[in-house]
């Protein structure tokens, strides 16, 4: 089948980081339909992660269970689906958990902390280093099977290791055995289950039985497990956010930011990522500034634009849906404070174009249809006549930029055509060279200077 750029945004035939192209196989018919991806062990030695991650991530996106048989190198996604569709899936887990933030770089490590719960990501080749940058399902997922655990030892689906582990105590088994009931694996993979599921500290090393159970019980290990518990809740409500109305994520956007601005951090460019982040996690990065116009401006908003400048820009900066978000967050706050800012209007949206929070083309647009979206229609017409002077200063002033733009091209035709002519005529200047009225000139001077006749 050939192999794909692992960057597939990268078009460059010459590209050193190569995988192999996914191959599905679909089985099965009815509800039993299910689909194998052949050669995933490939895959994932090229993109440089377990196997099992790729796999969960695609039952995450298509909402289907994943089935995994380390013992025949089988890796299932219930239902039908094609290779293509899975190879653009796989192209958006490259993108979130593979490729370097900084550099587009593959060559990445995962590194989980699963007492913190967290995921850090480090890059091989520029030395970024930081958290995953990316909320997913699939992050929890990782913490539970960290990279450096062998997948195997869980035996050939995530429940079987489990069912061994069950059966292992009711025969009475140690680690030392050389069983292989569960699936014909190696006593290796039994060590390795039970390194895996151990506690870090265990009540009595002598004590098999006690292992099992026994867990640290100083304060601290405490504070510990319940922050375990904390971020396992947090990881699971950011989860379900996704499934709310809109109108309840914007909610939730909306206390977010109100948290931070009463806690004085809007102000802070390191948390500006934090709030953009957040906005993306809610899939609503587009309307985060009609929010912020509702938090951020009242009567005073001539110096707020000022203050929250940089803020702005991190939402509306080359996105014209969220000017026109703001441009209605605008609306409704001139409505609410009518009597001192109706008179200012051309002021107000002038600001926001001086600052390149909104563009000309925009601005154009918004001027062009009176809408009732934000506010009564009423008073949108209100603030369109108040906006009136502002909008045909705009206008005027594209039509002079159009106007000099082809004032200078026309000069360029103009020197283009005076270059021609003087190439094609250059022998009529050689006449005008002959006559040298100069020299008689000199000797008429020479003749009233002779010494000799003096």
């Amino acid at each position: 089948m050939g192999s794909v750029n692992v960057n597939r945004s990268v078009s460059d035939a010459f590209y050193r980081y190569k995988m192999p192209r996914l191959r599905a196989k679909v089985e099965g018919k009815g509800n039993g339909i299910k689909t194998v991806i052949v050669n995933m062990i490939d895959v994932a030695k090229a993109i440089g992660r377990p196997a099992t991650y790729p796999t969960k991530y695609f039952g995450c996106e298509l909402g289907a269970q994943t089935q995994f048989d380390f013992k025949n190198d089988r890796f299932i996604v219930n239902g039908s689906h094609d290779a293509t569709k899975l190879q653009d899936l796989l192209d958006g887990f490259i993108r979130k958990f593979v490729l370097c933030p900084e550099c587009d770089n593959p060559e990445t490590t995962l590194t989980v902390s699963q007492k913190k719960a967290t995921i850090n990501q480090a890059c091989k080749a520029c030395g970024y280093h930081g958290p995953l940058e990316f909320n997913h399902k699939l992050n929890t997922f990782i913490i539970k099977n960290p990279p450096n655990l062998n997948p195997a030892a869980q035996g050939s689906s995530l429940t079987e290791g489990k069912r061994g582990k069950r059966s292992k105590k009711a025969n009475g088994e140690t680690n030392g055995t050389n069983g292989t009931e569960d699936g014909g694996r190696s006593s290796d993979n039994d060590s390795n289950d039970q390194i895996v599921e151990a506690p870090n500290k265990l009540a009595d090393e002598n004590d098999e039985d006690d292992a099992n159970w026994a867990v640290e019980v100083s304060e601290e290990a405490v504070r510990a497990r319940l922050q375990e518990l904390t971020d396992g809740a947090k990881g699971m409500t950011i989860n379900d956010d996704l499934e709310k109305t809109e109108k309840e994520r914007m909610d939730l956007l909306y206390d977010f930011f109100k948290t931070r601005r009463d806690a004085g951090q809007l102000l802070d460019n390191n948390a500006h990522k934090e709030l953009v982040t957040e906005a993306e996690r809610l899939e609503i990065k587009s309307k985060a500034p009609l929010v912020l116009a509702e938090l951020l401006f009242d009567q005073n908003i001539h110096t707020q634009v000022k203050k929250y400048r940089i803020l702005f820009l991190r939402f509306t900066h080359e996105d014209p849906k969220a000017q026109k978000y703001l441009l209605g967050g605008i609306e409704q706050v001139i409505a609410l404070h009518k009597d001192t800012l109706l008179p200012k209007v051309p002021g107000i949206f002038k600001m926001f174009y001086d600052a390149d929070i909104l563009e000309e083309k925009v601005l154009l647009e918004w001027a062009g249809k009176v809408s009732k979206k934000y506010v009564s229609r009423e008073m949108s017409q209100e603030i369109h006549n108040k906006a009136e002077p502002f909008i045909k200063w705009l206008k005027e002033a594209e039509e002079e930029e159009d106007s000099d733009s082809s004032e200078e091209e026309e000069d360029d035709d103009l020197q283009i055509e005076y270059d021609d002519r003087a190439k094609t005529s250059p022998l009529k200047e050689q006449p005008k060279q002959v006559p040298k009225p100069v020299i008689n000139h000199d000797d008429d001077g020479e003749d009233d200077l002779d010494i000799d006749a003096i």
